[in-house]
């Protein structure tokens, strides 16, 4: 299955290079892949992966090859603290989690531009119930579901929802898209199957039954915010870097260890709306590839 997403930046479509393409076409696409995902999935499997790419006798090898293979602009990136010239990165994970180099992103400075919170693939919706069922069938965009708390979920019903897929290769540092303050967080339980979209095609409720972290902002200019980090298979954890209430625009709020994840973020109805180009292109099942802090929707 080849995954075409458009390139805003470039204007132009671009072919996926997916990471581990070979696994997850067996795990998702044969009938004995499908069963061994359900014990690939597992907590402990992820964690174990994990503790191998934290490794520098068992990982750091890894780097130079993965880096050539992705094409990754490592003129854009910090090396890790304490780093040489020969060797940036102590292991695989400190190279996953690599950050930019002060001025490298920028988020909009007009107020009523959101700036996307990843570097990566987005979906985007204007408004989502329980009834909707996109980009692909099945109704794992239930907005109630993903958010699985009373308290909260009827703030967000019928709102706008953004999705960022974030690939292996990509930036794995999420950030907050506006100023505000925490008034939420927890975190929901679940398995860890991969989000790559053969993966979501053929098992149609992983949002719904990965593991989520959960954090409900209240923005300065976009109203309340759901905000939903999501594992995905061999993520060895998700880091809550950011402490306190308040927090600003553009600021980091955690990062994802080794493995593809995604973020998504839910609005209330009527307070923004998705940018235009990610609106139709959703419509037609193509994700729009964004750099962090791109205008990702417009207050209303």
């Amino acid at each position: 299955m080849e995954i075409n997403v458009f390139n805003r930046e470039k204007d132009c479509f671009q072919q996926e290079k997916v990471y581990g393409q070979k696994m997850i076409n067996w795990l998702y696409g044969t009938k004995t892949g499908l069963l061994a995902s359900s014990l690939l999935c597992g907590q402990r499997v992820s964690k174990l992966y994990g503790l191998i790419q934290d490794s520098q006798l068992l990982s750091q090898h890894k780097i130079k090859k993965f880096i050539k293979d992705f094409d990754i602009k490592m003129s854009e990136f910090e090396p890790e603290e304490g780093g040489s010239k020969d060797q940036p990165f102590s292991s695989f994970n400190k190279f996953f989690v690599r950050k930019f180099k002060k001025g490298e992103r920028a988020f909009p400075s007009r107020t009523a531009d959101m700036g996307s919170f990843a570097e990566g693939r987005y979906f985007g919706f204007e408004s989502v119930g329980p009834q909707v069922k996109v980009p692909v069938k099945g109704k794992y965009l239930d907005p109630v579901s993903i958010i699985s708390n009373e308290k909260w979920s009827n703030y967000f019903l019928d709102g706008p929802l953004v999705i960022g897929r974030l690939c292996p290769t990509d930036y794995h540092r999420f950030h907050f898209p506006d100023g505000g303050k925490v008034l939420d967080f927890y975190t929901i339980s679940g398995e860890l199957h991969s989000v790559n979209p053969l993966a979501i095609k053929q098992k149609k409720d992983v949002f719904l039954k990965n593991e989520r972290h959960v954090t409900i902002l209240e923005t300065e200019n976009f109203g309340k915010l759901a905000y939903v980090e999501v594992g995905a298979m061999m993520v060895g954890k998700i880091v809550q870097s950011f402490e306190g209430k308040s927090f600003s625009r553009g600021q980091e709020k955690g990062y994802f260890l080794f493995g593809g994840s995604t973020v998504i973020v839910i609005g209330e109805k009527g307070k923004w709306r998705p940018s235009s180009d990610i609106v139709n292109f959703s419509k037609e099942g193509i994700e729009v590839f964004l750099k962090l802090g791109n205008v990702i929707a417009q207050n209303a």
